[in-house]
């Protein structure tokens, strides 16, 4: 019977989509994270359940061909990649077991049309958006970086893989700056000091970078000094903003902005459009890997510039403007009220006429258009990750739309919705995995479902 500290021998045969290898003992499952599968090891026993353990590795005795050093020194610490110690090809192949396991194991499907995983062509350096808490350690010393897995800790990093080299160096050009001038940093506990985070964002097409201090105050001190060394860092700074945010909360932003250099929109080109993104702005974080995205929930949608098409969760209407050309009409639904308004400025920025756009719950939206007789061709569905309640399925299902293609950010909540959308009369046809988050545990789907025909 295992028991805490006990260190045994260990053989990784599996790896979760959460990083964590898997060996068994006795039966029993033990996970050791940041192993890969193949791995030979001896593992410490930090805590048993009645069925599984838990442990870490005390020493690699013969490692994995596909286990690779990792090259970021808080790689063990922060809580942003969970497969750095993998190579991408072994990530990429782990994303993939775990859709099609999570679809016909939870899911419960199994005739469907499993495509391989559309990986990122680079899978460094691909985040056009950061947010950075700043703290400091119990020494005092001045902390930006990263939270800890599932805390609030936060984990110094000066060098970030997977965000561009302009942020690494704004970073530390407001490093110096805070300690040149003396601006108090958050204090959670306490709720007192000025600057709570570094939030960065970045135009992958445009090149233009927006820097946003988030503050527990209503100005920052010597903000002029700061103003020029940003710009003489960088030409492409065209940004510079206040987030106020005095809220004991852990939400990162709050709702009141202002301007301390250019403008309060940066812009971005996707899929052809021009966006204007401000900090309050959804988008994708992944440029390249979202036109890829898109491309394949187009593919899915089958337009041929005659069908209307709902897109229930829209957002910045970014997807939905996307296929607008190849529409007849788009609606769009979101139930945040500056994402409409993103939406409806990002379709009169493009000249696209064929778009509109409701502010509702998606559930209230679908039930009233169902009750309308209203009935889109095509049904688009991009849920939080949550996944969708059986109220939006049940609506979606009545008004009847020859296909769904549902975008998902978590394999487990989108099988529970396939087998309740199965329920209504639609059939898993194709899927998809997108690795839009390279090196951490996130895996988007595109699927597409067609109703039965009756």
């Amino acid at each position: 019977m295992l028991k805490k500290n006990d260190i045994i021998p260990l053989v990784i045969t599996d790896i979760t989509g959460q990083g964590s290898g898997i060996g068994r003992v006795d039966g029993m499952a033990v996970f050791v994270p940041m192993t890969a599968v193949g791995d030979e090891i001896n593992a410490r026993i930090l805590k048993v359940k009645k069925n599984y353990a838990f442990g870490k590795t005390e020493s690699i005795e013969k490692p994995s061909d596909k286990r690779i050093s990792p090259d970021c020194e808080c790689y063990s610490k922060c809580g942003g990649c969970v497969f750095r110690h993998i190579t991408y090809e072994e990530e990429l192949s782990v994303k993939q077991r775990r859709v099609y396991d999570a679809i016909t194991r939870i899911g419960g499907i199994r005739d469907f049309e499993m495509h391989d995983i559309v990986g990122c062509d680079s899978p460094d350096a691909y985040r056009n958006k950061t947010q950075i808490p700043v703290g400091r350690d119990k020494n005092g010393a001045l902390l930006t970086g990263f939270y800890g897995s599932h805390s609030h800790r936060i984990v110094g990093s000066g060098q970030c893989r997977l965000q561009p080299e302009d942020f690494n160096e704004i970073v530390s050009i407001i490093r110096e700056f805070i300690t040149e001038n003396g601006i108090g940093v958050y204090d959670e506990e306490t709720h007192s000091g000025l600057l709570r985070h570094i939030y960065l964002r970045k135009g992958f097409q445009s090149g233009e970078i927006m820097v946003c201090l988030v503050i527990n105050g209503t100005s920052l001190p010597h903000a002029e000094t700061l103003v020029r060394r940003l710009t003489e860092y960088s030409s492409n700074v065209k940004s510079i903003m206040l987030n106020i945010n005095r809220d004991k909360t852990n939400v990162v932003l709050g709702r009141e902005l202002s301007v301390l250099y250019g403008s309060e929109c940066i812009t971005d080109t996707l899929c052809g459009l021009r966006f204007n993104i401000s900090p309050l702005s959804f988008y994708q974080i992944n440029h390249d890997q979202t036109e890829k995205l898109y491309a394949l929930a187009a593919k899915c949608a089958r337009l041929t510039g005659e069908e209307f098409l709902i897109d229930l969760y829209c957002g910045a209407g970014t997807i939905g403007l996307s296929m607008a050309k190849s529409a007849k009409r788009v609606l769009g639904v979101e139930i945040i009220p500056e994402a409409i308004e993103n939406a409806r400025e990002n379709a009169r920025a493009n000249n696209i006429k064929n778009a509109e756009f409701i502010c509702a719950d998606a559930s209230k939206a679908a039930s009233e258009l169902a009750r309308r007789g209203t009935r889109p061709d095509v049904l688009v569905i991009d849920p939080p990750r949550k996944g969708c309640d059986g109220a939006v399925i049940d609506a979606a299902a009545k008004m009847s739309p020859d296909r769904v293609v549902y975008v998902s950010c978590d394999p487990e909540t989108l099988a529970r919705d396939l087998a309740v959308f199965a329920e209504k009369g639609y059939v898993t046809k194709e899927v998809t995995p997108v690795d839009m988050f390279p090196r951490t545990a996130h895996v988007e789907t595109v699927v597409l479902m067609s109703k039965v025909k009756e």
